[in-house]
């Protein structure tokens, strides 16, 4: 039986260090600035025989109605709504502070089981905070150092006592294979509309927005379902020039965009209306396309474009004149905040991914090369023509192959993107990135003794 815990508590005190942690990984961003985490996140966790899932959120403040901190906070709220039990941290170096005593109060108000960390106690300078802890009415402390990785086994003891029912055995039953799940991730630049997207294809305020650009830091995974199949969605932090990226923390968050990128099945490269395929948006294409990502290009904000046709016509023209190199990719205009376009976009996100994942028979291969090179064979070079002697498909996502030759150092790179476009006319490879290797046979007789 799984159960969700939250870690809540003010800013700066190790609540996504103790995620991580958990977690196993680096998943959420840790520095030692201040009020690094915006959104709250979720991963699957593992303390000794316990499986459950954890929920790293922003730091507790207060703050004025409609401010980017008191959004945050409401982030926090929901997660302790969505939570069987809370784990409330505080900062032992530093003890309790009056913001402690504020947000003890409303986590008390919530019903749920609270279990109080003091972070920070390795050694003995966290022993004053921690029993300072106990005025705060939430029951004994624990006393862990998630960063030296002490006092687990007491907060896993302290976990068995807070939800007695749920920790019995969580141990998930496995009964058969579980269906391949399509990780996408959303990509842009600042502001482009990327956290409100995803909110209305979920149908909740689950991501953080605002008129503010960079709100979004860590890559935030979450699940949907849509017409039977399952999608991890991963909202990332806006890309901008690297020439631009001057604070440590907006490195880091370009860091964690560029690992969503590396891991995801589908890219949504997401562009706005009113300025689309500027070079920044073609850089980030060109990222995805070397990452063999397959692609899909969103045009954001599509409620304010009023000449929708005209418009639409005109990017699509824009886009295959800048895209040469993926020749077919899936073009959708959606509205974060009218939902416009999204069944749309869920839909060539599927065909983007079954694209990316088609495999071509060798036979079937092997006869239209034959048609092809004998329709156009490659351009005579020095010392005489290469020789394309058969292909083959290795691997799928990205479709790759393998075409066996000689001399392929002579082989031109405008033929080579002849025989790319050409597979992926012939065998209805739109949009997706294709890798072609020539590779030479081995000469059978450059052992032999002379």
């Amino acid at each position: 039986m799984g159960f969700t815990v939250a870690i809540v508590g003010r800013p700066n005190v190790g609540k996504s260090t103790l995620f991580n942690r958990l977690v196993g990984r680096r998943l959420a961003l840790v520095d030692d600035a201040p009020g690094v985490t915006r959104d709250r996140r979720e991963g699957e966790a593992r303390l000794g025989d316990l499986r459950f899932t954890v929920v790293d959120t922003a730091g507790f403040e207060t703050a004025a109605p409609q401010s980017l901190s008191a959004r945050m906070r409401a982030q926090t709220e929901a997660a302790i709504a969505g939570a069987d039990a809370v784990v409330f941290m505080i900062d032992a170096r530093e003890g309790v502070v009056p913001v402690d005593c504020t947000f003890a109060d409303i986590v008390r108000r919530s019903g749920k089981p609270v279990i109080v960390v003091a972070n920070k106690s390795e050694g003995s300078a966290g022993d004053a905070g921690r029993l300072d802890a106990y005025r705060l009415g939430l029951g004994e402390p624990v006393a862990i150092s998630a960063e030296h990785n002490e006092g687990m086994a007491d907060l896993y003891w302290a976990l068995r006592a807070a939800l007695p029912d749920k920790t019995v055995s969580s141990e998930p039953a496995r009964a058969h294979e579980e269906p391949a799940i399509i990780r996408v991730a959303i990509v842009g630049r600042p502001n482009v509309g990327k956290s409100t997207l995803i909110n209305r294809l979920l149908g909740s305020e689950r991501l953080l927005t605002g008129p503010e650009a960079g709100i979004t830091r860590d890559a935030i995974a979450v699940e949907h379902e849509w017409r039977g199949r399952r999608f991890r969605i991963f909202d990332t932090a806006g890309l901008r020039r690297r020439s631009r990226v001057a604070e440590k923390l907006e490195r880091l968050a370009v860091g964690d965009a560029l690992n969503a990128v590396r891991f995801a099945d589908v890219v949504v490269v997401l562009v706005e209306a009113a300025s689309a395929f500027e070079e920044q948006d073609q850089r980030i294409i060109d990222l995805v396309e070397r990452e063999g990502r397959a692609i899909v290009v969103a045009v954001s904000k599509w409620d304010l474009v009023r000449r929708k046709n005209e418009s639409f016509g005109r990017l699509r023209e824009e886009m295959q004149e800048r895209l040469a190199q993926l020749k077919g990719v899936p073009l959708v205009a959606v509205s974060g905040l009218t939902g416009a376009g999204l069944e749309r976009l869920m839909g060539a996100i599927v065909d983007a991914y079954d694209v990316w994942n088609r495999r071509v028979s060798t036979a079937a291969l092997n006869r239209w090369f034959e048609r092809t090179v004998s329709a156009h064979p490659p351009p005579a070079a020095a010392g005489g023509p290469p020789k394309l002697n058969y292909i083959t498909q290795p691997k799928s996502r990205p479709p790759s192959f393998v075409i066996f030759c000689t001399r392929a150092d002579a082989v031109p790179e405008s033929y080579r993107r002849y025989l790319v476009n050409a597979l992926r006319e012939a065998f209805e490879l739109p949009g997706t990135p294709i890798r072609l290797t020539l590779r030479e046979k081995a000469n059978p007789f450059s052992r032999r003794r002379r």
